[in-house]
């Protein structure tokens, strides 16, 4: 069995783009508006740029700090 990979899915555009369309379409189905569901759409997509950019970050630091030398950690 395949392990999931939930970096690489929580950093998805495609995903994030489905979360916020059905989000808003619900919205809609159930009587809100299109405004408010414009409105939470663009807040989804904000909050998966700021997750994607975090856990990119998170990502470049570990990386980062495997490939140094331990030799140099100790200041020197």
């Amino acid at each position: 069995m395949k392990q999931i990979n939930w970096v690489k899915k929580l950093t998805s555009r495609k995903l994030w783009t489905a979360v916020a369309s059905f989000v808003s379409m619900m919205i809609v189905a159930t009587g809100g508006t299109q405004n408010t569901a414009a409105q939470v759409t663009a807040l989804i997509m904000a909050g998966a740029s700021v997750v994607a950019y975090i856990i990119g970050e998170g990502l470049t630091d570990a990386a980062n700090i495997e490939a140094e030398d331990p030799e140099q950690s100790d200041g020197e």
